[in-house]
């Protein structure tokens, strides 16, 4: 077997055992299962049934992740990317009103793209005219949005005279309402807390420990009467149900269930632009940067068999499109198997398999309440937030656009805005400013124009 395994993934010229390649994938897997949860709970919001999204992310996510082993040999594994779910449910389903069987449509349709652009030449070139300074103004923008979405999601933040508040928690225990929603808030609040401190210690997979903490507080509210479910107004029981023993949730209400029928109308198309740029942006950036902290770059600063991680990365969200889930992409949490020391693709396939075992435990991962994954999503909004860090403030034809992308999204509820925003305004400023020869590329001019005429026409 380990002669067999030599022979598949080379561990010897990579510096690898396969032990340590086991470990390095059971660290990614406990890093980011918590998509499991979490992805299940977002898309359900849009009518989706979480059990055929918890199949489709973890069927999904194990063949995505198999992929960038076969085609590349690198450590890297992929599921349903945090923001694209978020863009997919609360902006396409919601703000825009387009169905789920549409948004898994444009999904695919980005996919499809995506292995084009990923044969050729054309997808790093796509990437390389988009401005640095630009894409981290992206990557804050949508974390601060997932982190809304977070704490709208646990009722941290609710409806008020200044558009939202903070959730009322002493008229709340007063009206006596409190057992039911602000419990679910201000374990929320611990949850988050729990998670920053297991990040401070360096502890293995603490977004998924806090996830699971928050969630046995939950549980122990709910056995002493702190926590009252009540599904009319969306609280729900917080214990597993086992009455039915493991039974693997049926996936046929969201398998090949694509409707093509907005194809041709202009929003239908901004949307599938918005997924092709946040995808775009999260996966080349999170190759680069788990690459990078892994010593995979060559002298050039280059990644060697990208074509082949891009390929996995589109197939992945073809595929993921037909099973019912949204964009997959690279995970940054692969950076923990990289820290742990795996450096090939055999990492990939263990945490490909642990997302195949993980379907056995179905019941328990869908029962997880919104409170409990909802400091993930916070949590993850602020690692996304840290990218502003590696802007040039000093520079206002850079760093001005940037900032833009970064507010649009949250206070404008949408991803795409943002990135319209934010490429509009990188256009704008360096023509005014007198910049625009040596800093905007062609690309660059096209897309202002095209958002600029969505704006117009819409």
């Amino acid at each position: 077997m380990t002669e067999m395994l030599e022979k598949l993934f080379h561990l010897k010229e990579k510096g690898t055992t396969v032990r340590t390649e086991l470990v390095a994938g059971v660290t990614t897997f406990m890093t980011m299962a918590y998509i499991l949860a979490v992805n299940p709970g977002i898309l359900s919001t849009t009518g989706m049934d979480a059990g055929a999204v918890f199949m489709a992310t973890a069927i999904g996510s194990a063949f995505a992740t198999i992929l960038m082993a076969v085609c590349s040999n690198y450590p890297f594994a992929l599921a349903p990317g945090m923001g694209l779910n978020a863009f997919f449910a609360f902006t396409v389903c919601g703000a825009m009103g387009y169905s789920w069987q549409v948004a898994l449509a444009a999904v695919f349709i980005e996919g499809i793209i995506f292995i084009l652009l990923s044969i050729t030449p054309v997808r790093e070139a796509i990437f390389n005219c988009i401005p640095q300074s630009l894409k981290l103004g992206v990557t804050a923008g949508i974390g601060l949005f997932i982190a809304f979405i977070g704490m709208q999601s646990a009722k941290v933040v609710v409806d008020g005279p200044t558009l939202v508040s903070l959730y009322p928690f002493k008229a709340a225990i007063e009206s006596g309402g409190f057992a039911t929603s602000g419990i679910g808030a201000l374990l929320c609040l611990i949850g988050v807390g729990v998670i920053a401190v297991l990040m401070h210690k360096k502890v293995p997979g603490d977004i998924l420990w806090g996830i699971l903490i928050t969630w046995g507080l939950g549980i122990i509210c709910e056995l002493a009467g702190w926590y009252q479910p009540n599904p009319e107004l969306g609280a729900f029981s917080v214990i597993p149900s086992l009455s039915n023993g493991f039974v693997i949730p049926d996936m046929s209400s969201t398998f090949m269930q694509l409707d093509f029928s907005a194809i041709g109308t202009i929003n239908f198309i901004t949307v599938v632009l918005a997924f092709m740029f946040v995808d775009l942006f999260d996966t080349l950036g999170t190759l680069i940067g788990v690459a990078s902290k892994a010593d995979m770059l060559d002298e050039n600063g280059r990644l060697p068999r990208i074509k082949g991680a891009l390929l996995a990365d589109s197939v992945g969200t073809v595929a993921g499109s037909v099973l019912g889930t949204s964009t997959i992409s690279t995970y940054v949490e692969s950076s923990a198997g990289v820290s742990s020391g795996g450096r090939t693709g055999l990492t990939a396939i263990t945490v490909a398999v642990l997302f195949l075992l993980s379907i056995l435990l179905a019941p328990i991962f869908l029962t997880v309440p919104a409170f409990a994954t909802a400091p993930a999503l916070i949590v993850v909004g602020f690692l996304m937030v840290s990218s502003l860090s590696r802007i040039d403030f000093s520079d206002i034809t850079e760093s001005f656009p940037a900032y833009v992308a970064a507010i649009a999204m949250p206070f404008m509820y949408s991803i795409s805005e943002g990135i319209s925003m934010g490429i509009i305004s990188y256009v704008a400023i360096n023509i005014l400013a007198g910049t625009c020869k040596e800093k905007v590329s062609p690309i660059m001019y096209i897309l202002a124009i095209l958002f600029v005429m969505k704006y117009v026409m819409v």
